[in-house]
């Protein structure tokens, strides 16, 4: 699996590129982004890891530069890094309503299993947030909209879903049966109004919908 990873931080980047060639992956390393840019053109990726803000502008060039990159071929999984908790740049991410997206904390790639996990996982289709970034979204005025009519224990499943783990891990995590948990996100499901088609995508839709509230 070819991995295009955009880090300024040489050292970072060093060991980020090591972690993954460890674990099987082809990995293209860039540390800006006129770099990233040129990478995501050349090399059409199979997934991009990419620190938010990149030289020359250190704003969030690293984001903007994997956004343009997802019009151009749209599902390119994207992995955005970052060492804060920026609620616009979730919503930019998230602003296409599909999967392949992924948003981790810097503090969070220290543990290599749970980052491979991540880039696995994103690059698989799927949606990963760091429980930090989601808790954050959270604090913020009552979730509006249908939401709202969640119960605590389905927002609960929901906030589990939204870091990627699957029926039996959030089974698991709240001591439920796995039927237990799927009756659950079927309230979910039918609460959000999505209408039934294949399930992995109701689980993103609804991980979004919980996500941009």
């Amino acid at each position: 699996m070819r991995v295009v990873l955009a880090e300024d931080l040489f050292l970072l980047r060093d060991g980020l590129t090591r972690t993954l060639t460890e674990h099987g992956f082809d990995v293209v390393s860039v540390d800006n982004g006129p770099a990233l840019r040129q990478a995501l053109l050349d090399e059409r990726p199979d997934v991009a890891v990419v620190d938010v803000r990149l030289p020359p502008t250190f704003t969030d060039e690293g984001l903007q530069i994997a956004l343009e990159a997802r019009r151009r071929q749209p599902g390119l999984p994207v992995l955005v890094l970052s060492h804060y908790i920026e609620q616009l740049y979730a919503n930019e991410l998230l602003a296409g309503g599909e999967g392949a997206i992924g948003y981790l904390l810097k503090d969070r790639i220290t543990n290599t299993e749970q980052f491979v996990d991540a880039v696995r996982r994103v690059a698989a289709g799927g949606t990963v947030m760091d429980p930090q970034v989601i808790a954050k979204l959270l604090t913020r005025s009552d979730a509006r909209g249908r939401i709202s009519d969640l119960t605590a224990r389905e927002r609960e499943v929901l906030d589990l879903m939204a870091q990627g783990r699957s029926n039996s891990a959030v089974a698991a995590a709240l001591h439920f049966s796995e039927s237990a948990v799927a009756k659950h996100i079927a309230a979910i499901f039918a609460k959000l109004r999505l209408d039934a088609s294949d399930d992995d995508n109701r689980r993103v839709l609804a991980v979004l919908a919980y996500i941009k509230g």
